[in-house]
């Protein structure tokens, strides 16, 4: 689902990602669950306009660097059976 080029990060990019004031608590599980809803969202309407996802790279490296991995790799899984809970 996420291009191969988005995964490939040059080195020296990963930054901490800036302050949200939507999110102010020390917790950022719905930051993260936020950005990554809101990658999906932007990959599906620029695949939908026929532009790049290239936009949609800082969604990405957000959740990323705030998400667990195990939580993405489940999230993903139920993307792909179509079982995932969030709107899309």
């Amino acid at each position: 689902m996420v291009n191969d080029d988005m995964q490939k990060v040059p080195r020296g990019k990963w930054t901490t990602p800036p302050f949200d004031p939507r999110f102010p608590n020390q917790n950022q599980t719905r930051n993260c669950y936020q950005n990554f809803l809101e990658f999906h969202r932007c990959l599906k309407n620029m695949n939908r306009r026929g532009k790049s996802p290239q936009p949609c790279e800082y969604y990405y490296r957000v959740y990323r660097s705030l998400c667990p991995i195990s939580w993405v790799q489940r999230w993903e899984e139920q993307i792909r059976q179509g079982t995932f809970a969030g709107k899309i």
